[in-house]
């Protein structure tokens, strides 16, 4: 008899009333609701089911006719437990828990539907959460009472099972820590001998179990692994071995799946370590060997992947990164494998076979899998599940020792693994190949093959480490002679395309001292042999070769002469340049060959003023790409005969952007895009003319060094590059004041600043200073503030305070009382402009990005010139330092982090100088205390908890640059009235300012501020709050 009494009762009214919305909303399907009242019935249903008598609901909506409102009856449960636990009254708790027992084994019994039990046993497994870890306990073996009750009350194993699995799974997912945690599973490993008794008895194939409950047994049993012991979960694996029959497609399914979860969440799935060979690994090795080969041959017999087949696939691979190391050893072994007593009935071994035998047909198997025949996302979706494998296989026989469980007369492993990877190879390469034209593929497969290419490229490398030289032997002989044994020369090019992909792959594995065969590659008569119009893939691919191999050409070999190979090879990219559908990566490929040879094709410059001369015939957007590649090799000329080639390409460049902006004909749009190119178009000029990384490394001596910083500022001086610098500037200056609230041209303008300026050590011959390009800065501003002009702004401080010439030449002092000077002059418009932008409400809440940028701003100005913010206009300084407090209550974390890093260094920074020791004494009297309050606050909860390691890092600096302060300030904010309500009582914040006051340690500091911040949040002894502290 179910005792309910207990309970608060809602009115027949109000149980009607809410069953009437439950039916109206979710019960009718042929009646149709606008949204809007389907919404104001789910609230006020919502809002019923918030009131304390809700519980009331749980009885009369269970016992419905209706199978919608019993759910919900069982979702108020639910929710009443996880929502309004802490209101409950505790002696009733008890009466609660033997109540929802004998409801939901009466639901079991009379056959609700499978939704509502699942609503049922979560709502039990919430209620054991609750009462179970209390100390002492208040549901003593809560899963063998709930078993117990629905078994006495005639429920049958499946459901049962069910239960058990649900159980698994909210425990595992559960917010309990420490002790809780500890007692919670411990009641698991109690129950968890229920459990096996259920799971192998229903998976006893001796016995007729209905087909759902062996299934559900599975389940179960992935559920529990976590809970079990290794001896416990060997004792399935020959069950499970049982149910891998291919004429069952359901339960090998399910058996599969059980096995895969057993090698990635088991005690026995440690297999790097060797655990589970014998009762796991070999086990399946000798299943596949007699019975899992069928289901293989079948599939390349047929050229179809069913669900089985598939399903083996997915276990062979699990298998395959469970136990690589096994399969490293074991490849050439020949000793013979003896299952265990346990096993022998299931999968025995009556010829003998041995370790190796066993491994080579699963990795020829494996092999079988990642060559399975027609196109990966087109015919097949199980080739890919292998390619992890090759990987892992590869590592492990890197790792393998010499002796390592090797027996005297086993075979060379080496042997056989190259064996292996030279197979693995040419079914890579065939699985890269694209289909003919005309084969019909949408976009999406397109997309997806060339993913699962980029994957294949991967493996190649990998395949590389085990075949070394021949490999790359191997796909440059099938270049040539795909290139050579071509009947129909509108034939084979698919091939050839494939072929190349698999080059590029291996660039960056190989050592070009020992890959004499490029130069075959490269030889110019094989690249004159490469369509030179249509085949667009086959070309693009060439085009990403030769961009992928550009630093071989640069790369010094004896006795080699590259000249005639770079040039064929740039004459190739070159032709490829005004065709729309190549001209893209026909740029990439120029830029990267130009950028890394541009010593060795400096001497060619004649040929790139003839590339300069045609460039109307590229599209625009690589024009810009193709400056840079002409730059970068104008680099390599000595400074002074820079200017000539850069002064013909950026004028015009130059003027054409001011006639564009002067225009009063040009529309508005157009403009603007023409705009945007010839900054581009600037920029890629200006990253070209950066020096190369290894350049001035290749330098012998500092005084070859120096010398070259010395033609450079020569060619600088010369009237050409001046004029030409101040044209630039002047262009940058007038985009800034037309178009400076466009988005567009303010990207391309920060591009081309950040390309242009560079420290002294670095200049180009058209590098602009940063003084006048931080007033554009702070005009394009005051027009329209973003988070990248801010950004832009930070670099050019930065520049501002460059590190000191070594040498030393005397005029530091003076360089730096100029920067002082601009920093003075620009900083109150950054400021001015900032601050009014963020006073608006909620505009530092909208505006994320220009909050952190902003104060990594002030952050730099803060390192490089502290003393420049002391000389602010009167109420600057105040007025940043209270924006800086606000940001300390954001909830954004970056920002926060921002504002807490500026304050910090700010403080750290004005103590470093003792001559500004007035001010710092005037910063923090007027605003140390309101620093430390938004730091206290924000511990107790006010900001994200994810900033507390940087309010700690604010505390700490507190603590050390102002001590005396930040006593008083702690006790009299803490135990003010008005501080932020939290869980930390008196007892809490007197533990907590003895211990910050008293340490001199910052690691104690940071211990005590995060375990106030823990208890004032609430959060001590749970998984969120452990988290917190692990950040």
């Amino acid at each position: 008899m179910v005792n309910a009494s207990f309970l608060p009762t809602l009115s027949s009214l109000d149980v009607d009333r809410a069953t009437q919305l439950i039916l109206q909303a979710y019960g009718q399907p042929n009646s149709f609701l606008p949204p809007d009242e389907l919404r104001l019935r789910q609230q006020e249903l919502f809002e019923i089911q918030k009131r304390p008598e809700a519980w009331g609901l749980v009885l009369p909506l269970l016992n419905h006719e209706d199978p919608n409102v019993q759910f919900f009856g069982a979702h108020t449960v639910q929710v009443k437990i996880a929502r309004d636990w802490l209101s409950f009254p505790e002696d009733q708790a008890i009466p609660l828990r033997d109540l929802l027992t004998q409801l939901t084994a009466h639901s079991i019994v009379v056959g609700r539907n499978n939704v509502i039990l699942r609503k049922l046993f979560v709502s039990l497994c919430s209620l054991a959460l609750k009462l179970a870890p209390q100390h002492p306990t208040q549901w003593p073996d809560w899963i063998l009472s709930c078993v117990t009750a629905f078994s006495g009350s005639g429920a049958q194993t499946g459901p049962i099972l069910d239960f058990l699995t649900i159980v698994a799974e909210e425990v595992s997912t559960a917010d309990l820590l420490g002790p809780n945690k500890t007692r919670m599973v411990d009641t698991m490993k109690d129950g968890s001998q229920i459990v096996l008794q259920a799971i192998r008895s229903s998976l006893d194939r001796s016995s007729a179990v209905p087909a759902n409950q062996v299934l559900s047994a599975m389940k179960c049993f992935q559920s529990w692994l976590s809970y079990l012991g290794a001896a416990d979960v060997i004792a399935i694996i020959p069950l499970l071995l049982l149910f891998l029959n291919p004429d069952d497609d359901t339960f090998f399914i399910a058996a599969s799946a059980t096995l895969q979860e057993i090698m990635s969440s088991s005690p026995l799935s440690n297999g790097q370590l060797g655990t589970g060979v014998k009762t796991l690994a070999q086990p399946l090795l000798l299943w596949l060997d007699s019975k899992g080969s069928v289901i293989v041959e079948n599939t390349l017999r047929s050229g179809l992947v069913d669900e089985v087949s598939h399903s083996l696939c997915k276990l062979l691979a699990e298998l395959g990164d469970h136990s690589t190391p096994y399969f490293a050893r074991s490849i050439a072994s020949k000793a013979r494998v003896d299952p265990l007593e346990a096993y022998q009935s299931v999968v025995p071994n009556p010829s003998g076979k041995t370790k190796g035998q066993l491994t080579q047909r699963y990795l020829r198997v494996m092999l079988d899998y990642t060559g399975l025949s027609g196109y990966f996302g087109a015919d097949e979706e199980t080739s890919e599940l292998t390619l992890g494998f090759w990987y892992m296989l590869q590592e492990a026989l890197w790792d393998l020792s010499a002796d390592d469980g090797r027996e005297t007369n086993d075979g060379d492993p080496n042997v056989i693994a190259k064996a292996v990877y030279v197979e693995l190879v040419k079914i890579l390469r065939k699985k890269t190949t694209f289909p003919p034209r005309g084969h019909g593929w949408s976009k999406d497969q397109i997309i997806r093959f060339q993913t699962y290419r980029r994957d294949i490229g991967d493996t190649l490398i990998n395949a590389y480490y085990v075949i070394r030289d021949e490999m790359l032997v191997y796909f440059v002989d099938s270049l040539l002679q795909e290139l050579s044994n071509r009947p129909d020369p509108n034939q084979g090019w698919e091939e050839i395309e494939s072929t190349l992909h698999c080059l590029s792959s291996l660039q960056e594995a190989l050592d070009y001292d020992k890959s004499p065969d490029l130069t075959r590659l490269f030889n110019p008569e094989v690249i004159s042999r490469l369509p030179s119009a249509g085949r667009s893939r086959v070309r693009l691919t060439t085009l990403n070769l030769l961009g992928t191999y550009s630093s071989w050409f640069a790369h010094e070999s004896p006795q080699l002469d590259k000249l005639d190979m770079l040039l064929s090879a740039v004459g190739y990219v070159v032709a490829a340049l005004p065709e729309p559908t190549l001209s893209v990566q026909a740029a990439l490929a120029l830029r990267n060959l130009c950028d890394a040879n541009r010593k060795l094709l400096a001497p060619q410059i004649g040929a790139f003023a003839e590339l300069h001369a045609g460039l109307a015939r590229v599209p625009d957007a690589e024009k810009s790409k193709v400056l840079q590649s002409i730059a970068s090799v104008i680099e390599a000329l000595p400074p002074a005969q820079q200017i000539p080639p850069i002064e013909a390409m950026a004028t015009p460049i130059v003027q054409k952007l001011m006639d564009i902006l002067n225009s009063p004909t040009t529309l508005p749009p157009e403009a603007r895009s023409l705009a945007i190119l010839q900054l581009e178009t600037l920029a890629g000029i200006s990253k070209g003319l950066t020096r190369a990384t290894d350049d001035l490394l290749d330098l012998n001596e500092d005084s070859e060094v120096q010398q070259i910083l010395e033609q450079v500022n020569l060619a600088r001086r010369d009237d050409r590059m001046a004029r030409l610098r101040e044209a630039i500037l002047a262009a940058i200056s007038r985009c800034v004041e037309a178009t400076g609230q466009d988005v567009g041209v303010g990207q391309a303008i920060n591009e081309l600043v950040k390309s242009i300026t560079s420290l002294a050590s670095d200049a180009t011959i058209i590098s602009l200073p940063p003084a006048p390009l931080l007033s554009l800065v702070c005009m394009a501003a005051e027009r329209q503030l973003t988070a990248s002009w801010l950004a832009l702004a930070t670099m050019l401080f930065a520049q501002m305070n460059p590190p000191p010439p070594m040498p030393l030449t005397g005029d530091e002092d003076e360089e730096e009382e100029r920067a002082k000077a601009v920093v003075i002059e620009v900083l109150p418009i950054l400021l001015n402009v900032s601050l009014s932008f963020m006073a608006v409400p909620g505009a530092m809440v909208d505006n994320p990005d220009i909050v952190q940028e902003f104060f990594n701003c002030m952050d730099r100005v803060a390192q490089d010139f502290t003393a420049t913010l002391y000389h602010l206009p009167p109420g600057a300084l105040d007025a940043l330092m209270q924006c800086s407090v606000r940001a300390m209550a954001l909830q954004e974390r970056y920002s926060l982090i921002a504002a807490c890093n500026f304050l910090s260094n700010l403080i750290h920074r004005s103590c470093v100088y003792p001559a500004l020791e007035a001010q710092r004494t005037q910063l923090i009297s007027g605003h140390g205390r309101d620093i430390m309050r938004a730091v206290l606050f924000g511990l107790a909860g006010v900001s994200p908890r994810s900033a507390t390691p940087n309010l700690v890092e604010m505390l700490s600096t507190l603590l050390v640059r102002c001590i005396e302060e930040s006593r008083a300030w702690l006790k009299e904010i803490l135990f003010d009235d008005d501080f932020l309500p939290s869980k930390a009582g008196p007892a809490i914040k007197e533990t907590f300012v003895k211990t910050v006051l008293g340490s001199r340690s910052i690691k104690r500091t940071r211990e005590a501020a995060n375990q106030f911040a823990l208890v004032a949040r609430g959060l001590e002894g749970t998984s969120f709050g452990y988290a917190s502290v692990s950040m």
